[in-house]
């Protein structure tokens, strides 16, 4: 290996060293142009156009990377192969289009070929590039200068620190105009429905429990009728509910705890008698990891989903803490419920049903894994 590159960490300090050259000129004199051409994609996507990204080899790579990220982030973008355009891709292009051209050199062949059609299209003209002075640079309306003082390559030739600057550059405009769009985590949702994230951006509607799924009993419901709809459903509880008005909760350990102090004279309770009726609701359109929160913070299992969020709607839905084990691992920790100590187990031994509890919320037991008693 060339003496002045002795092992892989000074390759990748290279690289971070054009990220910190980059950073200071955002500081700087780039900041004012990276301002303009972040607004102006902004007002793009508001007037209902598109960002186009163009590039060719390694430029052309990242310019998908950042098309991809401008997607993922509230602004319509595509990829265009500069060889493919000169052959009737340049179509995708209307009047009112941004084109983002990344070119180091800014004299890279296939792309010039494109400059001629760009004001005939009524398409601003952006550039990524390294040569304030060629004419990649001349052409356009604004220059984002991605300059960089050496390659991590020996030979200065395969582009790496340039690349990486680029990259940086767009990721760093997405997000810039993403915050200008005030795109929000709900809207994020709405493109990323698939993977862990989109079990994170979720709904309450999307994951719980609905139709026949859900577990109901009415207030007259006596301990068998209770205990089996506990296990049919299988989510070690179940809600109390008269004339499709939410009236309470009982969970598996709400039970335990009643059999463990009443013995048989339990099996004589009705719904009503020993339900906790001060149940956590929310609403259907929560997110999943606000949902998570709200269990964690409440040491629950179960959450009510309601049409507006509150006791007074009609119930849609359980979501249930085992619905959400994909969101923790990015989000929050998973909520757990050690055994009781001797002293506390004592003191539980003597306080009047869940629905008197201190605990306004009850259901604090996690279910068995099957739901069952």
């Amino acid at each position: 290996m060339p003496d002045h590159v002795s092992n892989p960490a000074e390759l990748v300090r290279i690289e971070a060293a054009a990220l910190e050259l980059l950073a200071q000129r955002l500081d700087g004199p780039l900041r004012e142009s990276f301002d303009r051409v972040a607004e102006l994609l902004a007002k793009t996507v508001r007037a209902r156009h598109r960002a186009v990204v163009t590039g060719v080899g390694k430029s052309g790579l990242v310019g998908r990377k950042i098309a991809a990220t401008l997607r993922a982030t509230g602004t319509p973008a595509h990829f265009l192969h500069p060889a493919e355009a000169l052959h009737g891709d340049l179509g995708i292009l209307t009047p009112g289009d941004v084109l983002i051209a990344l070119s180091y050199s800014g004299e890279t062949e296939e792309v010039l070929k494109l400059l001629p059609a760009v004001p005939r299209l009524g398409v601003t003209l952006i550039s990524f590039t390294g040569s304030l002075g060629s004419t990649l640079a001349s052409a356009s309306t604004h220059v984002l200068d991605v300059s960089v003082e050496r390659e991590a390559c020996a030979h200065q030739l395969s582009p790496t620190a340039s690349t990486t600057a680029m990259l940086a550059l767009g990721d760093a405009l997405a997000i810039d105009v993403m915050q200008r769009l005030n795109f929000q985590p709900r809207d994020f949702a709405e493109l990323h429905p698939g993977g862990q994230l989109g079990r994170r951006l979720a709904t309450a509607r999307q994951l719980m429990h609905a139709g026949i799924a859900l577990p109901s009993v009415p207030p007259s419901a006596g301990m068998p009728q209770i205990m089996h709809e506990m296990s049919a459903k299988r989510l070690g509880m179940t809600t109390i509910q008269a004339n499709g008005k939410l009236l309470g909760i009982l969970s598996d350990g709400d039970l335990r705890r009643l059999l463990e102090r009443n013995g048989p004279h339990a099996f004589h309770k009705k719904a009503s008698d020993i339900m906790n009726p001060n149940p956590r609701t929310i609403a259907p359109e929560t997110l999943a990891v606000d949902a998570l929160l709200i269990l964690e913070q409440n040491k629950i299992t179960a959450l009510i989903v309601t049409e507006d969020g509150t006791v007074d709607t009609p119930v849609l839905g359980v979501l249930h803490l085992h619905d959400l084990w994909e969101v923790a691992p990015t989000t929050t920790k998973i909520p757990t419920f050690p055994e009781p100590t001797e002293e506390e187990a004592s003191t539980e031994s003597d306080p009047a049903p869940t629905s008197e509890s201190e605990n306004p919320d009850g259901h604090i037991d996690p279910p068995s894994d099957d739901g069952r008693l």
